[in-house]
């Protein structure tokens, strides 16, 4: 029985006749450009394989890079966090230079006679007892501080020096409940005597009938008496005039200038000579010889 398909050319034939014909085909194509246009469809039918052939690794290639964007992008932004920081750092450092400067000019610019001497102090300690208002400052006997020497700060008066060390003094704040200064209604003249109350945020009058023309807004200066203080420094605010059924007194209240909770300086004033000073001690001296 014969089969139904008879067997073709052996196989060596067979590739025989592919090379022969591929060399055909190669020969007419490089001599006689016979298949430009059919190459021209063939690799528009073939262009879609390559590019699916070759999109691997091109997504490869494209997240290679994206990782390696990134992490530049991170490092980068990891470096300009830190310098943020560091210059964060500066500008505050430069804010608080730029304050306590400013501090400075205003405490030396307060209103102090230029020809008494004056020196910045620097508060070292504040006293924690809450019944007494004192602080220590880094100044003593050795800059001629004394007891009983004003002491202000760009504000207005603060207090005044109760102890003398030789590098350190203690300040009595004007707050202080055993503290009273000789003050001065600005409006009218009006003297009375400002005394502390305890409380950093006040000070009372005392013995001020009610009669007396203070009002409240009224602002208190230094009158000078006693020869503590210096008059005209500011010393506080009246905030509240009040009065009690039956009291003698009035209950008036006033507000520091100087912001003693938040002091850091301070200025120590010392006395003005006095012009005939020197004339009344050659006197002196020719009287006692």
């Amino acid at each position: 029985m014969k089969p139904i398909f008879g067997r073709g050319p052996s196989l060596p034939i067979r590739l025989t006749l592919a090379v022969l014909a591929s060399l055909a085909l190669m020969v007419a194509d490089s001599r006689y450009q016979s298949f430009t246009d059919i190459k021209l469809y063939l690799n528009a039918l073939v262009s879609p394989l390559q590019y699916m052939a070759n999109s691997p690794r091109l997504l490869l290639d494209s997240a290679s890079t994206q990782l390696m964007s990134r992490q530049s992008l991170l490092n980068l932004t990891e470096r300009m966090e830190r310098e943020l920081f560091l210059l964060r750092d500066d500008l505050l450092r430069l804010r608080h230079l730029e304050q306590e400067n400013q501090r400075l000019r205003e405490l030396l610019g307060s209103p102090v006679q230029r020809d008494a001497r004056r020196m910045v102090a620097e508060i070292m300690a504040v006293d924690t007892d809450p019944f007494s208002h004192q602080v220590v400052i880094d100044k003593g006997s050795r800059q001629g501080v004394f007891e009983g020497q004003p002491v202000l700060n760009e504000q207005g008066v603060v207090g005044q020096v109760i102890s003398v060390g030789q590098t350190t003094s203690r300040v009595l704040l004007i707050t202080d409940i055993s503290h009273g200064i000789p003050v001065r209604v600005a409006r009218n003249d009006i003297r009375a005597i400002a005394s502390g109350s305890g409380r950093l945020d006040r000070l009372v009058l005392d013995n001020i009938t009610r009669n007396t023309d203070i009002q409240q807004g009224d602002v208190l200066l230094s009158s000078g008496l006693a020869g503590r203080f210096p008059e005209g420094y500011p010393v506080g605010r009246v905030t509240y005039v009040g009065y009690e059924e039956g009291q003698s007194f009035a209950d008036i209240r006033v507000t520091p200038f100087a912001a003693l909770d938040r002091v850091r300086y301070l200025l120590l004033l010392w006395p003005e000579p006095r012009v005939n000073e020197p004339e009344t001690a050659a006197a002196e001296e020719k009287e006692g010889s």
